[in-house]
């Protein structure tokens, strides 16, 4: 419940009833797509064009994050099984809220969003070109349905912190969204900060995007993962041959630009669609991976054995490491960046725990508990 539903609720027990409209101011956010949508007050009923959303609403809506949510897309149930199961146990009724497809691939249907009378529908950026495809605003509009993009994965540190903040003026909790704001700022210079000062000699990264559930050798460009590389001390191999955020590199071109470091992104992919009937070739690290730490070092071991790590520095010197993929879509990439500063400085950086820091995040802003598993070696440390 709101702040201004609760104010509400203790007057119409001791006072009288006044409708909410009394209480709720009406507001204006600007989107990550320059759109201004107005808000007569705090919405009520939510769509979430993107399961992953959850990452970022659960740490503003800490309480409960699906309180207002009234459909959301199958996604986190396909790409982070282990943390869908975790939000799940934590908030039961979740179960129950209906999946929506997919704008991108034309299987989300419109006349369901209508039937569903949300107050607003929030889709990721990347979901747009598809969205103005269909013409999905005019149609909202329409049935007085407001459509709202927020990004936290194509251009991290432009969107990141504006999508936090839109978030927290449609739900309210302006304050709570400032607070994260601060907790990513604070963190993320603790790398930064010392890079600046120190300036040491940046190694070659390759990053091996959803590695193991496709043919090699998906990679990042200049933003998202490649960004966090950046910003961690690293020169991301993928910003010279690719334009946008992400692609893929010819394995040849792996080999001969001989990168220094490998790090592979992985996740719980069980309901991938793309996970082998062979059983899982990818990496599984994320919430609890830390249980099933030696089967993730066999598969990463197994990855750097196709043609394209074929006698590279990285894998010579065994520098070879995996990272929850699912960084990528949320607002926590201050934990992978001070993690890859590690790997990248291990000297200018042996008394940074990101371990420490990401749980931090959780006793403060998450509604589930912090459990290992988001990072590994494939050389034990």
């Amino acid at each position: 419940m709101s702040i201004r539903n609760t104010a509400l609720a203790a007057l119409a027990g001791t006072v009288l009833f006044l409708p909410v409209a009394s209480f709720a101011d009406p507001f204006t956010v600007t989107d990550v797509a320059g759109r201004e949508v107005a808000f007569e007050g705090p919405v009520e009923r939510v769509i979430l064009g993107e399961g992953r959303l959850v990452y970022a609403l659960a740490a503003i809506e800490t309480e409960n994050p699906f309180a207002h949510v009234v459909a959301w897309r199958n996604d986190l149930n396909t790409t982070d099984l282990t943390g869908f199961n975790n939000y799940i146990a934590a908030f039961p009724e979740a179960a129950e809220i209906p999946f929506l497809g997919n704008l991108t691939d034309g299987t989300l249907q419109t006349e369901t969003v209508v039937d569903l009378a949300p107050d607003v529908m929030i889709l990721t950026i990347g979901s747009k070109a598809a969205a103005d495809e269909v013409k999905l605003e005019e149609m909202l509009d329409q049935v007085g349905v407001k459509l709202v993009y927020v990004d936290f994965r194509e251009h991290i540190i432009d969107n990141t912190e504006p999508s936090l903040r839109i978030l927290g003026q449609l739900f309210d909790k302006g304050e709570r969204a400032q607070e994260i704001i601060d907790f990513w700022d604070e963190q993320t210079a603790r790398v930064t900060d010392v890079l600046a000062r120190e300036n040491p000699e940046k190694p070659v990264v390759f990053m091996y995007r959803a590695a193991g559930l496709g043919d090699c050798c998906g990679s990042f460009g200049t933003d998202n993962y490649g960004k966090m590389v950046e910003l961690a001390g690293g020169i991301n191999l993928g910003a010279e041959f690719l334009p946008g955020y992400t692609g893929t590199i010819n394995p040849e071109q792996v080999i001969a630009s001989n990168p220094e470091i490998i790090v592979v992104t992985g996740s719980d992919w069980t309901n991938s669609p793309s996970t082998s009937a062979d059983g899982p070739s990818y990496v599984n690290v994320g919430p609890n991976a830390a249980s099933s730490a030696d089967q993730s070092r066999e598969a990463l071991a197994a990855l750097m054995e196709q043609p394209a790590f074929t006698d590279v520095k990285a894998v010579n010197d065994g520098k070879v490491y995996a990272i929850w993929h699912q960084f990528y879509a949320s607002p926590y990439q201050f934990a992978p960046i001070q993690q890859m500063a590690k790997w990248f400085h291990p000297e200018l950086f042996a008394d940074l725990d990101p371990e420490a820091t990401f749980r931090e995040f959780h006793e403060r802003f998450l509604p589930v508990p912090y459990e290992p598993g988001y990072w590994l070696a494939l050389n034990e440390e």
